[in-house]
């Protein structure tokens, strides 16, 4: 057998990925296709996890031993078969290439074809791969020009240079004395 996997990115620019598979090459060996096909570096603490028809996570494959969940085995990927979770046509798979902003490939088995191979190989790539390492939070208003964090670029960030003591208003913090040392 040869099973036929394809990953897909929505950042990608229709970004789309197969994978032909000897159904007992371990997900080490499709983590690995994956980084060659798409040339990012293997520095990454990357997972796959197997999903159900609505894309929600079930099993971890992860790239080292980690602590166990109690509601499924630790599964680390040099030593689990592709063949010991991906047992159906569809089955449905995400790999995740950024842990910090959790952002990942779709995937699913495809096919399962007849004949015999080693490993796992790239048979076809569309489009472009987005960069692998997202450095800052764009949803979150901290990208500024040239892709850097606004603290990165933006003298004033923490407030104006210009600070002038005078123009607080001291309403509410006249009660405030450290000199009983009660704060301590």
């Amino acid at each position: 057998m040869i099973y036929r996997i394809v990953f897909s990115c929505e950042e990608g620019d229709d970004l789309r990925l197969t994978f032909e598979a000897n159904p007992e090459a371990t997900f080490l060996d499709l983590h690995k296709a994956i980084l060659a096909s798409v040339k990012y570096k293997d520095d990454q603490m990357t997972s796959f996890f197997m999903c159900n028809d609505r894309w929600e996570k079930e099993q971890e494959v992860t790239l080292v031993e980690m602590d166990r969940n109690f509601e499924y085995d630790n599964m680390v990927m040099e030593h689990t078969a592709l063949s010991e979770l991906m047992t159906e046509q569809g089955q449905r798979l995400i790999y995740i290439f950024d842990p910090m902003f959790e952002r990942y490939f779709f995937g699913s088995l495809r096919e399962i074809l007849p004949g015999t191979m080693d490993g796992v190989r790239l048979a076809k790539k569309e489009g472009v791969a987005p960069k692998q390492l997202q450095t800052a939070d764009p949803m979150a208003g901290i990208v500024g020009k040239d892709g850097k964090a606004d603290w990165e670029t933006d003298e004033d960030f923490y407030g104006d240079n210009a600070y002038d003591a005078d123009e607080l208003d001291m309403e509410g913090f006249q009660d405030l004395s450290f000199d009983d040392g009660s704060m301590f």
